[in-house]
């Protein structure tokens, strides 16, 4: 099966040359190796790039082992390179296995590796374009070992436009196919319920967590677990790292003198956003243009590992429908707050007294700006009230978005608010104008 993820495909052909080391991260199992060796490759080959001028090595493949050393890996791509006058393109894929546990640990020094990928940027005509596991090859990594020449690229599961286009089914039952069992290909593969909740509850204990344990010798998995489990259940409410404490501690009946500190919590938190299972909104003042620091939302990457690591038993539409939205504006590369809108009302004791209001997603990218929220119904007029009236009030004239659960058409309404429908928005492109 081909999905064609022509989204970061243009972005591997637009940063060709660009004198920076290409580094393809991301949730593991979603597509990174296949975007390169096979998608990336393909249009090298189909632009005229000639075979001999591609340098692919899949270091997971035991015929490479020698090529995990990284000084042997130097020497191999320097003989494939010297003395020739021609292009060439150097694909490295599961770039972890020339990082050894040992290098990891020793947090002075880098490991070889970094040293010899920024040595190959010397070599003017070479491009390199790696893949890695986020065990060994973090976000933050990149910046700091590559010397400002690292240019990431995080690839997130499929889009549900990507998922509809290799489902063989319609549009609404793929939809909630969708948010059942995520956007990890390989789930697309899979016939029955049994075979995808085993493969993804699989995906924790064989290879995420193990990540996360390897990278910073956890010895504590269970509270990791737990952790994952209380903010996958509370996926789109406000939470901070305090009240997660609290929560995992009662959860583990745990005693005071074997409480998990919020130390730990913090770290492990830091952890699985590092492994892509997490991702967070911060909380934005519309109206003063700032942040609060003091609490945040936190979503799945996936949600069909949410579901998975929940054994299907917190399946709520609106909420996942929240969470789609949200993987949705991450995977095109919006930059995705909570908005927050205080404005002052007299009580009935006729006090004045600030209430907050709330606006599901503020975005931006570049010159635009796009207010969004997340209504599953506007079932009666005190529902349509509550979630419209916070676009009243932010005192701009940015577009102004709800997403529902069905909608017979998107349309503007009196307000010059859009509605649109969750399936409608995920295929559809209005946030370009």
């Amino acid at each position: 099966m081909i999905i064609n993820r022509d989204y970061y495909l243009e972005k591997l052909i637009n940063r060709k040359w660009n004198g920076r080391i290409k580094v393809i991260t991301g949730l593991r199992r979603v597509g990174k190796s296949f975007l390169l060796f096979e998608l990336f490759r393909s249009h090298l080959l189909a632009s005229g790039v000639s075979e001999k001028d591609i340098i692919a090595i899949a270091l997971d493949r035991i015929e490479n082992e020698k090529l995990r050393d990284p000084m042997e890996l130097y020497k191999f791509l320097k003989s494939q390179i010297e003395g020739k006058s021609s292009r060439h393109y150097v694909l490295i894929d599961e770039v972890q296995y020339a990082i050894s546990s040992q290098e990891l640990r020793d947090r002075d020094n880098p490991p070889r590796l970094y040293g010899v990928l920024n040595s190959l940027l010397a070599q003017k005509n070479v491009d390199v374009y790696i893949t890695g596991s986020n065990s060994k090859l973090l976000s933050k990594d990149i910046m700091t070992e590559f010397r400002g020449r690292g240019d990431n690229i995080e690839v997130f599961p499929l889009s549900f436009i990507e998922y509809l286009s290799a489902s063989a089914k319609g549009k609404e039952d793929s939809f909630n196919d969708y948010l059942l069992y995520g956007g990890l290909p390989y789930t697309l593969t899979l016939e029955s319920h049994e075979e995808k909740a085993a493969y993804l509850s699989s995906l924790f204990t064989e290879i995420y967590f193990k990540d996360i344990e390897e990278r910073y010798s956890i010895e504590k998995e269970y509270v990791l677990s737990a952790l994952v489990d209380s903010v996958y259940s509370t996926i789109g409410s406000f939470s901070n790292v305090k009240r997660l404490s609290d929560s995992i501690n009662s959860s583990l009946h745990l005693k005071s003198n074997s409480h998990v500190s919020i130390n730990t919590i913090a770290s492990y938190l830091s952890y699985s956003e590092d492994a892509f299972l997490l991702s967070n909104a911060k909380r934005y003042d519309v109206r003063g243009k700032k942040y609060f620091e003091s609490q945040r939302k936190y979503y799945a990457t996936d949600l069909g590992l949410r579901n998975a690591k929940l054994n299907f038993r917190q399946i709520e539409e609106p909420h996942l429908m929240e969470n789609a939205i949200y993987i949705y504006l991450k995977q095109k590369g919006f930059l995705v707050d909570v908005g927050v809108i205080e404005k002052s009302h007299v009580n009935e004791n006729g006090k004045s007294e600030r209430v907050k209001y709330e606006i599901d997603f503020v975005v931006n990218k570049g010159m635009y700006q796009y207010y969004i929220q997340s209504a599953y119904s506007l079932e009666n007029d005190e529902k349509r009230r509550r979630e419209l009236y916070p676009f009243s009030i932010t005192g701009n004239s940015f577009k102004k978005i709800v997403v529902t659960s069905h909608e017979l058409r998107p349309h503007y309404d009196e307000n010059g608010i859009f509605h649109v429908g969750i399936v409608d928005f995920l295929l559809g492109d209005y946030l370009s104008d």
